[in-house]
């Protein structure tokens, strides 16, 4: 991960309801991710509002998402958690600390 996509990561965590979403996402099954309206229940956001953070995770590369019919279902992306924990050590931890 280059540091401006780990910026980008960064920034879409700085935000209480994406923080929400994620931790929400880490704790349901990876490959059945979990649909918007139920993310928008669970959290109690709006859908539009939740529309928008949902955008700055995918675009972040920590969220992906799926067509599944008329519902999008959205999921934790792996490789984007791992490459920004890997930038973290890399570049973010004192190097006899790790």
């Amino acid at each position: 991960m280059e540091t401006i996509e780990a910026i980008k990561a960064f920034d879409a965590l700085s935000q209480e309801t994406r923080l929400q979403v994620l931790n929400l996402l880490a704790n349901a099954d990876v490959k059945a991710g979990m649909p918007a309206g139920e993310i928008s229940e669970v959290l109690g956001v709006p859908q539009n509002t939740l529309s928008f953070h949902m955008a700055q995770l995918e675009s972040s590369g920590l969220v992906r998402r799926r067509r599944q019919g008329r519902y999008i279902i959205y999921s934790i992306n792996p490789n984007g958690m791992k490459d920004l924990l890997q930038y973290m050590l890399k570049n973010c931890v004192a190097k006899d600390a790790a």
